[in-house]
């Protein structure tokens, strides 16, 4: 799998070089419209800035894809937590199995304890 992935990595980066290349442009990157930056009291919102857009689109890019894993993050959390639960209580049946096993075989040979436990 791990072949397969790599070329398809190489093509992604040479497509994305491609077009970074294609759009060196600067662009101007506004947090407001000019309408609504000239009302009163929004000027301190209104922010330019002159970028090429290739950052743009691969920021923008970038940006998706870190609050996408953040949400799938927030959502998986109960199934980590269930999870890390019932890791919790097999360790727990693990002991207590340990625990009767002892018990059980605390009478008997030691070889034959081996050879019980080697069945189970």
């Amino acid at each position: 799998m791990r072949y397969i992935t790599y070329p398809i990595y190489a093509v992604v980066a040479i497509v994305l070089i491609i077009v970074c290349l294609a759009n060196r442009d600067t662009v101007t990157l506004s947090t407001l419209p000019d309408g609504l930056a000239a009302i009163p009291g929004m000027g301190w919102l209104s922010v330019s800035v002159n970028l090429p857009l290739f950052i743009v689109v691969l920021g923008s890019m970038l940006m998706g894809f870190v609050i996408g894993e953040l949400f799938e993050w927030l959502r998986e959390h109960k199934y980590r937590a269930e999870a890390s639960q019932k890791k919790v209580e097999v360790k727990k049946l693990e002991r207590e199995l340990k625990r009767t096993q002892g018990e059980r075989d605390k009478d008997k040979d030691e070889v034959l304890a081996i050879l019980d436990q080697s069945r189970a």
